[in-house]
């Protein structure tokens, strides 16, 4: 292989990184143990550049050699030893049908088609459509909780309230400033939280939320913003769970979904 492909090569798999950690961490329920599975995979690809398939793009390609490694790892990630929501997680994981979390998130959260998820998973595409499918009931079937949203522009507020509340959660208030939400969190603490990154006053949702944790705990949390970019840097811990905007329905409900497997309290079953 010639140098410039060498670094033509480099230069994808780093643009795709930070979408492979999201996944990753998704996946793992920690950025810690996603960030293992990301560096083997490059570790993997470094040392046989066969596994890295150009014809099927970026993407797809890096993608795929991940899900070799994760497939024969024994997915999920054992949880023994670990504690709070990713012991819990892992629990609730482990009673899925098999390969249909990884195929939920990379359709809806990861934007692949279904054809792509085929190729990513190396299965059929009808059997990729089937673990999607199940996926979405299983998912949906699974649990509901209390779900805070820090949100400043209304129309959107009223829509994300309507797809959460569609889905059996209890919205428990929405907050336009990173005051509301912690004040709304005091009265009635969420199991989840849906936030916007820029908020009316000009306060920080990336800083409402963590504010929120500190005082009140981890919990998951789904970043819905139009600046995707600021928090998916490839640096430092990076949200399991960032949904562009203009969203889709369809994200927004996997998402939460999702989420929810991650949930603080043992209530949720």
């Amino acid at each position: 292989m010639s140098e410039q492909a060498i670094a033509d090569t480099t230069q994808e798999i780093a643009a795709n990184l930070p979408y492979l950690r999201r996944y990753a961490r998704a996946l793992t329920g920690q950025q810690e143990t996603g960030d293992r599975y990301a560096a083997a995979t490059l570790e993997a690809i470094l040392s046989d550049r066969s596994l890295y398939a150009d014809d099927l793009g970026p993407k797809v390609a890096l993608f795929r050699v991940f899900h070799a490694i994760w497939s024969s790892s024994g997915m999920p990630v054992d949880a023994q030893g670990e504690i709070g929501l990713a012991a819990r997680a892992q629990k609730r994981l482990s009673k899925l049908t098999e390969n249909t979390r990884e195929a939920l998130l990379l359709h809806t959260i990861e934007e692949f088609t279904v054809a792509q998820v085929s190729q990513v998973m190396q299965v059929d595409q009808s059997e990729a459509r089937q673990f999607i499918d199940t996926g979405v009931a299983e998912m949906n079937d699974a649990m509901s909780g209390k779900v805070l949203i820090i949100e400043d522009e209304a129309v959107i507020a009223m829509d994300l309230e309507t797809i959460v509340a569609d889905m059996g959660h209890r919205v428990t208030g929405i907050a336009r400033t990173e005051t509301e939400a912690l004040d709304l969190a005091a009265t009635d603490q969420p199991e989840l939280i849906l936030s916007d990154i820029q908020l009316a006053d000009g306060s920080s949702g990336i800083d409402a939320v963590n504010r929120l944790l500190a005082r009140d705990g981890d919990r998951p949390v789904i970043f819905i913003t139009a600046f995707p970019e600021r928090l998916l840097t490839g640096k430092g811990p990076e949200p399991a769970f960032l949904i562009s905007k203009p969203y889709l329905e369809e994200q927004v409900r996997s998402a939460v979904s999702q989420a929810m497997f991650f949930a603080s309290t043992e209530t949720l079953s």
